[in-house]
């Protein structure tokens, strides 16, 4: 009877382990809402700031090539709240001195500038434009800082060993030209690793991919991506090279004079 006592409450005890820690995954398991605003983290708010060099070679439907190069500045003003970023292009010469700037305010609308050296033109961007080429490439405007959390709704689909799969639908359909999109976002690092959009068809008409993953001062980043059309095969490859975070870019250097007059010391890399 001994043995039976102690063999009972043993088992006892496991089972009551185990189901405490069954119940804690349970608990822990994030809602989509919550994977979303780890991606949106993760993939714009690497460390307080950043300085990166970026590449964009755009190739039409015939296999034409463009090249568009330019350094990006982002100062981050909370964790997953207000940034600003400023991005300013040194090549090829007919784009050389464009300069963008943006003011994201996530839960509200963002301020955008593009500065036209040829007119000697500052543009405000409308809220309307931000699903638009940037400077003639298959990346929007609202790509560049990212698209907040707070504008759709989300779904977790399945998953799989490797990723967490969201559907995702705009809160509001007429501010944009997709009926909804997909994402699928790496468990560990929770960048997102693809993002495919849906026509008013349901059909898949958009690509975004991250190609290349590094650490970049213990920050997984993506170097290397690509938005492809695949209604006609043309797409934009971008590369980023030369990233450092936590410079210390002091907030003042967003600013319209910055448009006109880009703050040189703070774009020159190592």
């Amino acid at each position: 009877m001994t043995k039976l006592y102690h063999y009972l409450q043993s088992a006892i005890l496991v089972l009551a382990v185990t189901s405490f820690h069954l119940s804690a995954s349970a608990s822990e398991k994030l809602t989509a809402q919550e994977i979303v605003e780890k991606a949106s983290i993760a993939a714009y708010y690497g460390g307080d700031d950043g300085r990166t060099m970026a590449r964009m070679v755009i190739v039409d439907a015939n296999g034409r090539k463009q090249l568009r190069q330019f350094t990006i500045l982002r100062k981050d003003l909370a964790e997953a709240g207000e940034q600003k970023f400023l991005v300013v292009f040194s090549r090829p010469s007919d784009v050389s001195g464009t300069v963008f700037m943006v003011h994201k305010r996530p839960g509200g609308e963002d301020d955008r500038w593009l500065y036209l050296p040829a007119l000697d033109l500052v543009k405000r961007i409308s809220s309307g434009d931000k699903r638009t080429s940037f400077v003639g490439a298959h990346y929007f405007y609202e790509d560049v800082s990212g698209r907040s959390p707070s504008e759709d709704h989300h779904e977790l689909i399945s998953e799989t060993e490797q990723f967490y799969v969201l559907s995702h639908m705009p809160k509001d359909k007429d501010s944009v030209e997709f009926s909804s999109y997909k994402t699928w976002i790496d468990k560990t690092t929770f960048l997102p690793m693809t993002i495919e959009y849906q026509d008013k068809n349901n059909n898949t008409y958009r690509k975004i991919e991250a190609l290349e993953v590094k650490s970049v001062q213990s920050i997984p980043t993506v170097t290397k991506a690509k938005v492809s059309d695949l209604r006609d095969g043309s797409h934009t490859l971008m590369e980023f090279r030369k990233m450092v975070y936590d410079l210390g870019i002091p907030d003042s250097i967003f600013s319209e004079r910055a448009l006109r007059t880009p703050p040189n010391e703070w774009l020159k890399g190592s």
